[in-house]
């Protein structure tokens, strides 16, 4: 079966793949040369009971938690729609800023509904890529043929108002007569990241294809090596603007599993110029040579021999990250606070697999009188959550209360946030990026928290 891209973009209550939830969740399938295959999804997602919206979020998205009520899908039914439906065998699943950001959302997702978090991304043929970083790549590299925008924001020393370079979405496409008529309506961003798409492959075809043979980390791990070190051209948010988020970097040591520890030659040996490369997160990166061609070493504000230099200093003293490596390498997670943000505390008891296919697979009436003995210790609370959430009525009375008590825990936890943003709204009358007010989502808010402290709400 040929490989097709799967386009996508989540709307959330928030910034926090732990704590937050996914509320719209919008797609196009194309084919490899872009072209829309069957139509479009767009999909509101049901805002949990037990979760309290970011209000500047949703002033910005205009989705409230009672139209995802109204209208979306419970998140097990979202699950059981995308795996079926969407990340199907061979998709290449896309986005932008997705490797960070809505990809995380999908995984604690899944995590909650009992699939596989990582499953989606690589089985029976699936990938993904992340288009971010392509895009800066190839305003650092290939910018012939691209309009590349610019924002004025004001300095925060000096309070001047500068111009510096953005590669947000709405602001790329609006440079190049790309239709995105709502941004932050996540399938207007949608259409408009795969017009952003055909513009670079149109105009770069060379870096473009090479960057999507990259996304495989097996292609990744063959130029980031250990065995043969060699200095690399790195594409990555770590780097400031002012340099188009680029430098050129040497691997210098294994990091946390699966990873790569390299050293930026921008600087002399430091170990605050130490950077982790994960290999199976689709980084962009490509050999020296790269930067041979027009100005792209004037566009990153670097030389070759700055390079070499500090690489021979590296060479000569490489005692000096010797600490630095050590800590990085044994990098662990903060502890979760529940097993819903647990995902990252340990890996899935192949038996405990076979209990969760039979969780996703069984009717209300089977789980009702169903008992399960997992392994994983995070399990049985997941489980007794993923049925208060679904099937509230075959919950006992004491699991009724322990789900009401964990259900207003969070709620409490949340609360201060929640209550401090709406008065910061009230009294500016604008969110933290600048967007007005409007009374009626902030009034169906604040009907939303008063709903939720109920423990008898209908």
């Amino acid at each position: 079966m040929e490989s097709t891209f799967f386009f996508y973009d989540l709307e959330t209550s928030g910034l926090d793949a732990r704590e937050d939830r996914i509320m719209q969740f919008a797609g196009q399938r194309t084919d490899l040369d872009l072209n829309p295959i069957g139509e479009p999804v767009n999909l509101l997602v049901t805002l949990p009971e037990d979760t309290l919206p970011s209000p500047g979020a949703l002033m910005v998205t205009k989705i409230t938690p009672l139209q995802t009520k109204l209208d979306g899908l419970t998140e097990k039914e979202f699950c059981d729609y995308v795996m079926t439906e969407v990340f199907t065998p061979n998709t290449i699943v896309t986005g932008y800023n997705s490797i960070h950001f809505d990809d995380e959302f999908m995984r604690f997702t899944f995590w909650r509904n009992f699939y596989d978090p990582y499953e989606w991304q690589w089985k029976d043929g699936r990938s993904r890529w992340d288009l971010l970083d392509v895009v800066r790549m190839t305003r650092a590299l290939r910018p012939e043929g691209t309009n590349w925008p610019f924002e004025d924001r004001k300095d925060l020393e000096t309070g001047e108002v500068i111009s510096v370079e953005t590669n947000r979405l709405e602001h790329l496409s609006k440079a190049n007569n790309i239709e995105h008529d709502h941004a932050h309506d996540a399938l207007s961003d949608v259409f408009a990241l795969i017009g952003v798409t055909k513009l670079i492959k149109e105009k770069q075809p060379q870096l473009y294809n090479y960057l999507l043979e990259m996304r495989d980390k097996k292609r990744v791990a063959e130029l980031v090596n250990l065995d043969n070190p060699q200095p690399i051209v790195y594409t990555s948010r770590v780097f400031p603007g002012d340099i188009a988020k680029t430098s050129v970097v040497y691997p210098v040591a294994k990091g946390t599993t699966g990873n790569i520890l390299v050293l930026d030659l921008r600087h002399e040996p430091s170990p605050d110029h130490v950077y982790q490369i994960a290999l199976n997160k689709c980084p962009t990166v490509a050999p020296l040579g790269v930067l041979t061609k027009g100005d792209a070493w004037k566009n990153i504000k670097l030389d070759l021999a700055t390079v070499k230099q500090n690489l021979a200093k590296y060479k000569a003293n490489p005692e000096i990250l010797k600490a630095k490596i050590k800590e990085l390498s044994s990098h662990s997670y903060d502890k979760a606070v529940d097993s819903e943000s647990a995902l990252y505390d340990g890996f899935l008891h192949d038996g405990d697999k076979a209990l969760m296919a039979m969780i996703r697979q069984a009717s209300k009436e089977k789980l009702k009188g169903m008992s399960l003995k997992f392994d994983d210790g995070r399990m049985p609370s997941l489980y007794a959550h993923y049925k208060a959430r679904n099937y509230p009525d075959i919950l006992t009375e004491d699991e009724l209360k322990d789900w009401e008590k964990y259900r207003l825990a969070r709620l409490n936890r949340q609360a201060p946030r929640f209550l401090a943003e709406i008065e910061t709204l009230q009294k500016t009358g604008k969110t933290s990026r600048g967007q007005d007010c409007d009374p009626e989502i902030l009034q169906a808010l604040l009907d939303w928290y008063q709903m939720l402290q109920s423990s008898d709400y209908d």
